[in-house]
């Protein structure tokens, strides 16, 4: 069996680190957790979704799957979406995708990669809605543009879904944002994709995608 004490000693480091910063933060912590955010990213371990917000333990609620896709027929994903909105009454869900997205890409040349093409099938579908856009689109920045063309599909998504339909419906507050994030630099690009109810999906989405056209 691997050697994983590093990883033990590193926790430790970790733990002490924010002991000495706040001597209550674990028992708080434990006490509850009242994020006001939720965030819906891809599994690739290059997007951590604390440590590029800046913010600590207790304050996101994250789900990741490849490529940061929404199905509704995807319960592991819904059930994080109703937990968040209903439960812990977040008032901002996140849809963070990432420039150099491997599922991205792979969708987007029909690369074969095994058991996950099923998964990727829905990210085809963004390129075959898109398509007449992406043609115009110079061939080395497809994959960047299909990175933000999924963003703002999954944001539709989570747009439609009963959970935050049903919020909106009670007046609960709460909006949905589209975001990039760029391994090149570290930074987050906001797509404009930024919903906080029914009536303003549709100019949002419009507009969003006349800025990937143009480039973000």
């Amino acid at each position: 069996m691997s050697d994983l004490s590093h990883l033990l000693a590193n926790n430790r480091a970790w733990a002490a680190e924010i002991t000495a910063r706040d001597p209550q933060f674990f028992s708080a912590l434990a006490r509850q957790q009242t994020p006001q955010y939720l965030w819906i990213g891809c599994a690739d371990s290059r997007v951590p979704a604390n440590e590029i917000t800046g913010l600590l333990p207790g304050e996101i609620f994250v789900h990741r799957n490849i490529a940061n896709v929404v199905v509704h027929t995807d319960l592991n994903c819904l059930s994080v979406v109703q937990f968040a909105v209903d439960l812990l009454k977040v008032r901002h869900i996140l849809v963070v995708g990432h420039y150099g997205c491997a599922g991205v890409a792979a969708a987007l040349v029909n690369r074969r990669v095994g058991l996950a093409d099923n998964w990727l099938r829905h990210i085809q579908d963004v390129r075959l809605k898109h398509a007449a856009l992406l043609e115009e689109i110079p061939e080395g920045l497809r994959s960047e543009r299909l990175v933000e063309l999924n963003v703002i599909e999954q944001v539709v998504n989570v747009c439609q879904t009963t959970i935050v339909e049903e919020a909106w419906a009670k007046n609960q507050d709460l909006a949905v944002h589209g975001w990039v994030y760029a391994l090149q630099d570290g930074l987050i690009r906001d797509l404009g994709m930024n919903v906080s109810g029914p009536g303003e999906l549709s100019n949002s989405y419009w507009a969003s995608v006349a800025h990937t056209r143009r480039g973000a």
